[in-house]
């Protein structure tokens, strides 16, 4: 007698078992990409980290790009670096350690905090104030604002009144208009 409760159920009990496995492998899947992503060999850290901070020498290049002959800077640069990788030091560290012995042109970008978000925020500032200036300024040139569109408007022969169209046809007879208004 329970039976038929039981066959009625028995396709929904499947769905849901075959629902929690594929959310089962989803999250171990999500777990191993997370704990992946940290995960590389020292060499591909070293050249991550190298390319986001700057040589020192005065030749304006990243430090895994520096390729001038004689280059004074780059290999102690890139020996400290090697040092810190292998010495497990986050990234934060690498670069706090760098600034404090290099100053803070070492870092090929800006951090993004503090005063140092003016770094970021100002080029998109003053563009904005420029592009704006200039439109406000064609826009003076041209001579076109709300009042000049609206006296144009207002005086449309098509929409004046009769007395108002035979004073601006007066005024055009006594200046020698023929173009009309």
């Amino acid at each position: 007698m329970g039976t038929p409760v039981d066959a009625k159920n028995a396709p929904g009990r499947r769905r849901s078992l075959a629902f929690w496995i594929k959310s089962a492998q989803a999250l171990l899947l999500a777990v191993a990409v997370c704990f992946s992503l940290g995960a590389g060999s020292p060499a591909a850290r070293s050249n991550y980290l190298n390319h986001r901070l700057m040589c020192m020498c005065g030749c304006s290049q990243l430090l895994g790009e520096c390729d001038h002959v004689g280059c004074p800077d780059r290999g102690q640069e890139m020996a400290d670096l090697t040092t810190d990788v292998a010495a497990n030091m986050s990234d934060q560290q690498i670069y706090n350690t760098f600034v404090a012995k290099y100053g803070a042109t070492v870092l090929a970008a800006p951090p993004a905090h503090g005063f140092d978000l003016v770094a970021w925020i100002a080029p998109f500032a003053v563009f904005a104030a420029a592009l704006l200036g200039t439109i406000l300024l064609i826009r003076r040139w041209s001579g076109f604002s709300v009042g000049a569109a609206a006296a144009a408007e207002a005086t449309d022969p098509a929409k004046l009144n009769p007395a108002e169209r035979e004073r601006l046809e007066r005024i055009r007879r006594e200046t020698g208009a023929e173009g009309g208004i």
